[in-house]
């Protein structure tokens, strides 16, 4: 087996972070896990045609004994005893990753996945200011001279690095000439340049691991750690893990996914956009019963998200694990007190409600809904750092519960169809710019959301669902006129024809692809066939 580079991006450090001693570490994390890697993806799609045709899913009877066995985790270290609020956000620029450690969260989930373009630059940049910030040297001067520099004055955020999830791919990485895994990329990029300075100092290394769907992925998570510790020399269990369950398959594996990485685990996450995606996914052409409300009127208060998020915690705190919040999408805008004053009032509900049912923490995109996560879970918490000891014995969560999409409130509507089409398209164009956190409307969308937006068109036009705004069928033809006119709309609002043409025009053309309601044009994820399309210098 051969390691190459397509290229060296220009980013400052970049030589250093892609060593030859570094990519000898990549290279032996392929030779090892890349081929079980595949196995893994592979075994996805046959689990999925029998989900769809039974219409169910279910707790597997096979492994009945771990979820009746008496054991937990291992136990968290000092420096993620206390997760009360956790902001997240892309680690390039330099400048946003400066802005994380410095707000007053807890934690920053520094993301290479779903909040990041992945872009050859921007996956480099990322571990060099990661890199930097480990060691407190990371600064930023911008063009206008202001300096960004790391306080001193108050605790910087404890860093926790999500890296891709296994389905991408680095394209810039080649084994024996095929692409890399961007998950083995990631991960062994930053472990290799950190993890004995981490240790050192306490605060890690840890990580947030995405879009799992089956507990042999975790357990091969768990097999990467245990050989990448032995690999740099530090104690086996050093490494941390907070495990997103935003897939419904993972919904029904809680107590698996902490068992098989329980050496290693710190606690799972409700990533509850990407678990909307994954339920409309799963189920996209299984008929009515799982045709997702308008993506604004599901709420985390319908039924079953209340039984995915209780399950959640009552498996974490059973297990010793913490339970981590959602992200509240909903983001202040300071030029607009009404807008702000609003997205506070949502974004205290949301946590107020976590916080009541017994999670850990929670997440939140932006610097200044910090402080009100952090006061909401210190009205609960009091003195005491987390909740593990709140368990919830009279929680009992069924399958027909998890899967209760019909009793979601909320319609389908032609409205929804057109805010939908044009989050997608407008989404995709900002990813293909290389920024992979936008907002669009007073929302932080990231990658799960226009997931959202685009299954649930194809799920509609596959089902022949009816708006009941306007009594019209959603078709493939309705939906490629409305989807013509939300891309002139965007023209009008970019008002950059070279910028236009470069991002907006193939982000339109590929989401009127993914949109089409055949089984050949939907695609696992949008940012897959996205991903081919960053090979093009950025427009200035």
């Amino acid at each position: 087996m051969s390691i190459s580079l397509t290229r060296i991006p220009e980013v400052n450090g970049a030589e250093n972070i892609l060593s030859e001693e570094a990519l000898a570490f990549i290279e032996a994390l392929h030779e090892k896990f890349a081929g079980t890697r595949d196995e893994l993806l592979a075994a996805r799609a046959a689990r999925r045609a029998e989900y769809a045709a039974a219409k169910r899913i279910d707790f597997d009877p096979a492994t009945e004994e771990i979820r009746n066995g008496d054991w937990k985790v291992a136990e968290a270290p000092a420096a993620l005893q206390d997760r009360r609020v956790e902001i997240t956000g892309p680690a390039s620029p330099a400048k946003m990753a400066i802005n994380a450690l410095n707000s007053g969260a807890k934690v920053w989930l520094a993301d290479l996945e779903d909040a990041s373009t992945p872009s050859w630059e921007n996956v480099i940049d990322a571990v060099a200011n990661l890199t930097n910030a480990a060691r407190g040297e990371l600064s930023f001067t911008s063009e206008e001279g202001k300096t960004y520099q790391l306080r001193s004055d108050a605790p910087l955020a404890t860093v926790v690095v999500r890296p891709r999830g296994w389905h991408m791919v680095e394209n810039n990485v080649l084994i024996d000439g095929k692409p890399g895994v961007g998950a083995l990329v990631d991960f062994g990029l930053h472990f290799f340049h950190n993890a004995k300075h981490l240790t050192a100092t306490g605060q890690g290394p840890f990580y947030y691991l995405p879009k799992m769907e089956h507990y042999l992925e975790p357990r091969l998570w768990n097999d990467v750690f245990t050989f990448a510790q032995e690999y740099v020399g530090i104690p086996y269990g050093t490494i941390r893990a907070t495990m997103l369950i935003e897939t419904i398959p993972a919904a029904f594996q809680m107590e698996e996914f902490l068992y098989e990485l329980r050496d290693h685990a710190s606690g799972l996450n409700a990533g509850r956009w990407d678990y909307l995606f994954s339920m409309i996914k799963t189920f996209r052409e299984a008929g009515e019963a799982f045709i997702m409300p308008d993506r604004a009127d599901v709420a985390m208060t319908a039924p079953m998200m209340r039984a995915y998020t209780e399950l959640l915690v009552k498996t974490c705190h059973k297990r010793g694990a913490f339970a981590m919040g959602g992200m509240a999408a909903v983001i202040p805008n300071r030029r607009e007190p009404e807008t702000t004053a609003a997205a506070f009032e949502k974004v205290r509900a949301d946590k107020t409600r976590e916080a009541g049912d017994g999670f850990d923490g929670s997440w939140v995109a932006h610097p200044d809904l910090v402080p009100i996560c952090q006061e909401v879970f210190d009205s609960v918490l009091g003195d005491k750092p987390n909740q593990l000891d709140k368990q919830r014995p009279e929680v009992e969560v069924t399958a027909e519960q998890l899967l209760d999409v019909a009793s979601a409130p909320g319609k389908v509507t032609e409205a929804g169809v057109r805010a939908n089409l044009y989050v997608a398209v407008a989404y995709t164009a900002v990813w293909l710019s290389g920024n992979g956190a936008v907002a669009i409307h007073n929302l932080m969308e990231d990658a799960a959301t226009a997931e959202i937006s685009r299954s649930q068109i194809w799920q509609q036009i596959r089902n022949e669902v009816v708006a009941e705004d306007t009594g019209n069928t959603i078709t493939a033809e309705l939906v490629a006129n409305i989807l013509a006119e939300e891309v002139e709309r965007l023209r009008g609002e970019v008002n950059d024809e070279a910028r236009f043409a470069a991002y907006y025009e193939p982000a339109a053309e590929l989401i009127g692809t993914l949109v089409s309601g055949r089984d050949e044009d939907f695609a696992d994820f949008l940012t897959t066939p996205a991903y081919e399309l960053l090979d093009k210098e950025p427009v200035k």
